[in-house]
């Protein structure tokens, strides 16, 4: 298995941890400390080493900031987060706090006037940092520190991820690194830079053709990379592991070096030298202070427009993972009602589906695993302490996703675990979900407009019944990458333009607190912008790359319209060609029922 389902923190080291933290705090003359959930990299991710918010707090999402003072301490979450949060944390040690990003000053002026903040530069932009001073009064400072005193409080903290590179195969990358790195670098040259700082372990994987398992879930490797304006490349981090067929495969061209090596080669830099604010560490703009900055990141869009090698491997990676998908919801339709099953036991037999095929290199993420109550935490963690029984009369979410080499896949579904009618108020809840769905993925729209324009498109449905959802609708996705990954995605806080290429979720969902949850999550493609029958504006367009039957159980027909109506049959026709023969008789017996025409 590669997930699982142990309890990793508790509760109750938060007060003695915080303890030891403010230990050092008050041995390096620090009136309080920034904690964040990012490591060097801003990775959504983290290697066992970064964890210090888990740590430090008990919590374990994604996202999260804790600001620990003298005596106050709270941490940050968004609203994917805030019943995870209550659940993983002392609150009282830790007082919860909304967050949207622009929380933490204000929270933090209101209890201090003057004094000093310290902060790990390795793990804060200069965007936010600079943010953050905005909204601090002018007697509090924010200190850069040259030891972390949460890694002194912290007396068994892993070492460092090594694990060897791999080269990532033509076939699936689609462009040789040697044309990126020349395409790239005359980017460089028109933004009148002579080199670019790269600092996020999925950009220099996608440039180079490479991938690593430094972090779970995600085949990326640690590394820190100067692009030069020559097209030449000096990657740190990767000596003593860089097996001799990754270092043919990269060429004289790419020069390997210990992580060592970074700051002194960032001091001798010339400028102009493009480095992105908002993702590369603070570290790096000292080690830089000496030339002009650009703020820019060169390969951020190049690697969210898909190739055409990198979409049909999403597709054929969809085709699978939706016969595993098939098979997984076929044995869930026959097992759910009996009463034997467990969260668990769901989330188990669902990745011994994905390994079938034995092309699966890793989930994409934890599998979220929630029945009834448990689908109402957004981003749900099922452990050994939590698991659950499904019961008649329940919803099952499960939000789950597979990394093969040709594509990464992730899709939610939600079953009604029942036989005969469902909760009403549940399918209700469900056809507005649904809807909301449906309309993103018929959506035609100009070249120019962001997730910030489209959000909104989803929610219509559930906005009119007075519902919505506190997470964004969807987000970004790589080829072979990170299941998260910008700078394109489906929600307010996106402003970058969506390309032809992008491959995004479409998410929408409904979380009733102690009853259920509902999502429905399928992965699109942008299409390339075309004229509409009779239109005179080109458009762009979603085509759909998950598989899967969606619950016939939980539909209210009349409340879709004819269009929707028409789109879910199209849908759930081609789920039926493109799976049915990948699938066992039986599995196709009930598949092809589950994609019946809705009339029917």
């Amino acid at each position: 298995m590669y997930q699982s389902f142990d309890k990793t923190t508790s509760p109750d080291t938060a007060a003695p941890r915080l303890a030891a933290l403010r230990a050092e705090m008050a041995a390096q003359g620090l009136d309080g400390v920034l904690v964040p959930r990012a490591d060097a990299h801003q990775g959504e991710n983290v290697a066992p080493r970064d964890e210090r918010l888990a740590w430090l707090t008990g919590f374990t999402g994604s996202a999260g900031f804790a600001v620990a003072l003298a005596e106050e301490a709270a941490i940050f979450v968004d609203g994917r987060y805030t019943l995870q949060v209550r659940a993983q944390t002392d609150t009282d040690a830790f007082a919860p706090q909304d967050w949207t990003g622009k929380e933490v000053g204000p929270w933090i002026a209101e209890r201090l006037s003057e004094g000093t903040i310290g902060f790990d530069p390795w793990l804060h932009t200069p965007r936010e940092i600079a943010r953050l001073t905005k909204d601090l009064p002018k007697g509090v400072e924010l200190r850069p520190l040259d030891a972390n005193p949460l890694d002194a409080a912290w007396s068994d903290q892993p070492a460092p991820p090594a694990a060897p590179l791999v080269i990532h195969p033509l076939d699936f990358a689609g462009e040789a690194h040697a044309d990126k790195r020349a395409r790239l670098a005359e980017d460089l040259r028109a933004k009148g830079a002579g080199a670019a700082v790269l600092s996020l372990p999925d950009s220099i994987a996608w440039l180079l053709n490479i991938r690593g398992a430094d972090i779970a879930r995600t085949p990326v490797a640690l590394l820190f990379a100067i692009l030069h304006g020559d097209a030449t490349v000096d990657l740190f981090g990767a000596e003593g592991r860089t097996p001799d067929e990754v270092a043919d495969h990269l060429g004289p061209d790419v020069r390997i070096h210990p992580a060592d090596a970074l700051l002194p080669a960032l001091a001798a830099l010339d400028g102009p030298v493009a480095l992105h604010r908002a993702s590369a560490p603070v570290a790096l703009a000292d080690a830089l202070s000496h030339v002009e900055l650009i703020d820019f990141e060169p390969v951020h869009r190049p690697k969210a427009r898909k190739n055409d090698a990198e979409i049909a491997g999403s597709r054929a990676a969809h085709r699978r993972d939706g016969a595993a998908m098939a098979g997984f919801l076929h044995w869930l339709a026959e097992e759910g009602p009996t009463g034997r099953l467990t969260e668990i036991a769901i989330a188990k037999e669902l990745e011994s589906r994905r390994r079938t095929a034995n092309e699966l290199r890793d989930i994409s993420f934890e599998t979220i695993s929630g029945s009834g109550p448990n689908g109402a935490i957004v981003h749900y963690r099922v452990t050994e302490e939590t698991d659950r029984t499904l019961t008649t009369g329940e919803l099952m979410l499960v939000d789950s996703g597979g990394q093969y080499l040709d594509g990464t896949t992730d899709i939610t579904r939600t079953i009604a675990i029942a036989i005969g009618e469902v909760d009403p108020d549940a399918a209700r809840a469900f056809t507005l979900v649904l809807k909301g769905m449906i309309a993103v993925s018929r959506l035609r729209f100009p070249p120019g407009l962001a997730g910030q324009h489209l959000d909104a498109v989803a929610r219509v449905p559930l906005w009119e019944a007075g519902f919505d959802y506190a997470h964004g609708t969807g987000h970004g996705v790589g080829a072979y990458l990170g299941v998260h990954e910008g700078p394109q995605g489906l929600a307010r806080r996106y402003t970058e333009p969506f390309e032809t290429g992008n491959i995004l979720s479409n998410e929408p969902g409904y979380y009733r607190e102690g009853a259920f949850g509902i999502r429905l999550e399928n992965l699109v493609v942008v299409e390339a912008p075309t004229v509409p029958e009779g239109g005179d504006l080109p458009m762009h367009g979603f085509e759909t790359l998950t598989l899967a039957p969606i619950d016939r159980a939980l539909i209210l027909p009349h409340l879709l319209t004819r269009d929707e109506r028409e789109w879910l049959d199209a849908y759930h026709a081609r789920v039926l060609a493109e799976i049915g023969d990948l699938v066992p008789p039986a599995t196709r017996d009930w598949l092809t029922a589950a994609c019946a025409p809705l009339s029917a």
